[in-house]
């Protein structure tokens, strides 16, 4: 019996191999009523609601861009900028929420994180210039950086054997939450003014972080003073295993693609106001449908990782959007564009798959660690995408922008091609 008083002893996977006539989406939905059972729902819940209002309230920034740009006079260039700054917050704190994850309580890291996102929101609605709007922008990516590190270590706690599907169901929940935040930001911003499409937000953060520290299970707390006593001897731990395995190249895949995420993300409404006509609502409809379609694409990634392994999977769901960004300068009208943004979203299905694979190929000693390590350094570097994306669209090359990142993306699908399976297949195994 693991910590927090969950059984890790599982049935088998449903739709293993020896049972061919088990489809995919049978697999999935016997996934869903076993990561349900044994007393665990409750614990998936509240993390994957906490995950979910994080990233919608991360994802209202997009929307509320020409806002922005309006009130405090900024150009292109400049809102790119901003939502670089908000992910480069969403990036460094993630090191040490791993570490912390390791050696305290999940739980209060994650209900640390809500509330300090929370805190933030209010300074950037307060903001009397711009300056205080980019550092307090920096401090809502940083509170969001504190929970995603926790909630994958809690995850392999609970579900040992499951950790595909379980990542898989929080993520997407991250997407319904993206889904429904940022129409609900948009349509107050037009009605009342852009603060109040951010402070809706706030209490639902505020309960966010209550739940979580008053359901989850204490996890790693009661081992702390057991735990290494020196980060750094920890850190040295995850670079050696870094070295010694898949790990470092498929954190550079998981960069490449995080890369094209936050360009394509950071300024889509944008693009879609300005390059193709829509009007701000149309805009944030489409914006919206991009992540909807997530929350069916990443519990299907994540049970197909469970089922069939990496490789295959990661192919699966990027090998669509290369052809979806490519097409995007040369489409017109809504309805043409939304098909093509539903194809563009299975994208958001490698997410399940690298950082399932990241958490099995880790030590549990380090896990927390490792995880940190990677997406401090792949967050970081991927943060430049917003900025320089925006740059090429204040010169006159958004269309041009978007062909560029299907080259990107097509390039990790040929990475992604050398990979193993799973992480039994490498060296570190």
């Amino acid at each position: 019996m693991s910590e927090g008083g969950y059984v890790n002893a599982y049935p088998p996977l449903a739709g293993t191999p020896t049972d061919p006539r088990m489809t995919l989406l049978q697999s999935v939905a016997g996934e869903m009523k076993a990561l349900w059972g044994d007393g665990r729902g409750t614990s998936l819940v509240a993390i994957a609601g906490g995950w979910g209002t994080l990233l919608g309230a991360r994802m209202i920034y997009p929307v509320l861009l020409p806002y922005l740009r309006d009130s405090f006079d900024i150009s292109l260039t400049a809102a790119g900028f901003l939502v670089t700054v908000l992910w480069l917050g969403s990036a460094v704190g993630q090191l040490p929420g791993g570490l912390l994850a390791d050696r305290y309580s999940e739980r209060s890291v994650m209900s640390v994180g809500a509330v300090l996102a929370a805190a933030a929101l209010v300074l950037v609605a307060a903001a009397p210039t711009a300056f205080v709007l980019f550092a307090a922008t920096a401090l809502v990516g940083f509170g969001q950086s504190l929970y995603p590190i926790a909630r994958i270590t809690m995850l392999s706690e609970i579900y040992p054997d499951r950790i595909g599907s379980a990542l898989g169901v929080t993520m997407a929940t991250g997407d319904l939450g993206q889904t429904v935040l940022p129409p609900v930001a948009g349509v107050l911003a037009a009605a009342i003014a852009w603060q109040a499409g951010l402070l809706f937000v706030v209490p639902l953060l505020l309960v966010a972080g209550v739940v979580v520290r008053v359901t989850l299970p204490a996890g790693t707390e009661s081992a702390s003073e057991a735990a290494d006593p020196l980060p750094t001897q920890s850190v040295r731990d995850v670079f050696a295993e870094l070295r010694g395995s898949n790990l470092g190249f498929v954190s550079f895949i998981l960069f490449l693609y995080i890369l094209i995420w936050q360009s394509f993300t950071g300024l889509y409404p944008t693009y879609l106001v300005e390059q193709k006509g829509l009007s701000s609502a149309a805009a944030g409809t489409l914006f919206s449908a991009f992540f909807a379609f997530g929350v069916v694409v990443k519990p299907v990634a994540g049970a197909a990782y469970d089922r069939i392994g990496m490789r295959s999977t990661l192919v699966a769901v990027l090998v669509g959007p290369v052809a979806g960004l490519a097409l995007l300068p040369v489409v017109e009208g809504f309805w043409p564009l939304a098909a093509l943004t539903a194809v563009v979203s299975t994208m958001l299905g490698s997410g399940a798959v690298t950082q399932s694979f990241l958490s099995d190929s880790f030590s549990e000693e380090v896990r927390g660690t490792g995880l940190g390590v990677v997406r401090t350094t792949v967050a970081t570097l991927g943060a430049a995408g917003p900025v320089l994306f925006g740059g090429l669209a204040d010169r006159g090359y958004f269309d041009e922008g978007y062909v560029l990142l299907a080259a990107v993306l097509a390039v990790v699908v040929l990475l992604t091609l050398r990979l193993p399976k799973s992480p039994s297949s490498s060296p570190s195994h």
